[in-house]
This record gives C-alpha cells, structure tokens and sequence, in this order.
C-alpha cells in the first residue's frame, strides 16, 4: 500500500483520500531500476514505481492506489476505495497502433471475464526518463475487436506453439483515450474524472452490446465535423454489415444505437436527421 514515504514530495500528506489538485512528476527515476541487468525488467520496475509514487485512482480520485503483491497475473495496481484494477504497459517512444501483451487466449478470457482490469498505457523518452503520455482506457472499451494474435512461436521455440497478442489500441474509440499526461503536460485530476464518467455508462452493457455501441461511436468519430446527418452514419452500413454478417438490419442498429447515445448525453439530436457530438 502506498504510504507518505513513497509518494512525491508534492504529493506527501495528501493520503486522507481526497481529490488530489496537484500535478504529477512526469521524471522518472532511472535509480529505481540499478538492482535489475535486464533492460525489460529494468524499465517495467522504473515505470511501476513510478505509478506507485504518482498515480491516482482516475476512476474515483482516491489519492491511495496500491500495487498488488507478488506479480497478480492480471493486474499491477488496485484503488482500496473503489477496487478498481489496472495493468500498466510502457513503451519507449511513440506509443503507435497497438501495444504487445501477452498470450492471446488469456487476453480473450479476461476481457470476457467480469474482473477484467482497466488498462494505463505510458510512452516515455529514453534520453531523460521523462514521460510524455500517460493514458488510462476504462476496461469497458475492450472487445476482442481489439486483440489482434500474433504467430504462435516456432517449432524450435523454448515455448513452442506459444501465441501472444497485441492491444490495437488505435481501434478504441478516441473517448476512451482518457490523458494523465499529454505531451507531457498533466491534466487536472477533476478533468481525468468527469471524462471517465462521461462514458462510464457503457460498463452496464453485456459484450455484444458494447460492441455494437463501440462500433457506432466509432463511426461518429470518423466523420471529422462536430455535425453530422444521419445519412453520414448509413456510409458505414458496408463495414458493419462485414463485422456483422448475420444481421440483416444494420440501418435499424445504427439509429438504435444513436438514441441510446443521444439518452446519455454522448450526441444531441438536431432535427431533420442532423446531430452534433457532444463529446470528443
């Protein structure tokens, strides 16, 4: 558990729980990681201890995050007020398309699962460990959409037949790209929160139907002006029917799927078959 002892000077005497109004130290301590030779293990423990000095539960703003004990397989850090779970992955430079992860079918399970952890996504540069982005994606945005399977390891492979996979995180709607830190600036936590529960919504939809609803947002999302028509929705009908073959009423969805997002504040309908986003 996170004490005084181990958070940022800035941040010290703030463990009462409340919102926190301060900003994150985004350097990294390389120092963290002098007791490891490999560089992977180097880096997964500077950037770990990192989140534990630094991050706040950016679900409920619990200053308290926790790291869970001897290496939990599906997660690294827990809030103790709300429990919500969370993996970390790091990369160096730009974070890009997607992000390697581990065995595919463990991957599919746990997104399938109802404990499935939230994820935080952290790029950094190497030259003065200085974080550069830091994201949360709330765990309702994965579907396996999202996992793309590697090529299982070579017959002479130690782990041979081994399949991994990769997050295509540039397949998750972009309100789902919650920033800590952008461009190394960090954002007030109040901000991080109220986006989070913008979308929060969507955790109450079994897996089909957040699907179908990530999908639609998606689509929204394409069309590049704040307004758009419905008819700008009906240009997406081909690719939808490709991902749902056996639906043989693709327009029906789009329209449901726009009142239930219009219902929660995500567009406004306009009139005349215009909307307009209300959320980016």
């Amino acid at each position: 558990t996170t004490t005084a002892a181990t958070l940022s000077p800035s941040r010290r005497g703030k463990l009462s729980g409340e919102l926190l109004d301060d900003n994150m130290n985004i350097n990294m301590d390389a120092r963290d990681g002098v007791a490891y030779v490999s560089a992977t293990q180097k880096i997964r423990i500077i950037t770990e201890t990192w989140a534990a000095r630094n991050l706040y539960c950016p679900c409920c703003g619990h200053i308290n995050i926790a790291r869970f004990q001897n290496n939990k397989p599906v997660a690294d850090f827990f809030c103790p007020k709300c429990q919500e779970e969370y993996e970390l992955k790091s990369k160096e430079g730009k974070l890009g398309g997607s992000i390697i992860d581990g065995a595919y079918n463990t991957m599919i399970n746990r997104i399938r699962s109802i404990n499935n952890p939230n994820f935080l996504f952290l790029n950094y540069r190497k030259a003065d460990m200085r974080i550069q982005n830091f994201i949360f994606i709330p765990k309702y945005y994965f579907t396996p959409d999202v996992i793309e399977k590697r090529k299982p390891l070579s017959p002479t492979a130690r782990r041979a037949g081994w399949t991994g996979c990769n997050i295509c995180i540039d397949k998750i709607p972009k309100t789902g790209w919650i920033y800590l830190i952008d461009n190394e600036r960090p954002l007030p936590p109040q901000d991080v929160i109220y986006k989070f529960k913008q979308t929060n919504f969507i955790r109450n939809y079994k897996l089909d139907g957040r699907g179908w609803m990530l999908d639609v947002l998606t689509c929204i999302q394409r069309i590049p002006t704040d307004e758009f028509f419905l008819s700008d929705m009906y240009e997406f009908e081909r690719d939808l029917q490709k991902k749902y073959p056996s639906n043989h009423h693709i327009k029906e969805k789009i329209r449901q799927q726009l009142q239930l997002l219009r219902d929660k504040n995500i567009v406004r309908f306009v009139g005349n078959g215009k909307y307009q986003k209300l959320i980016q």
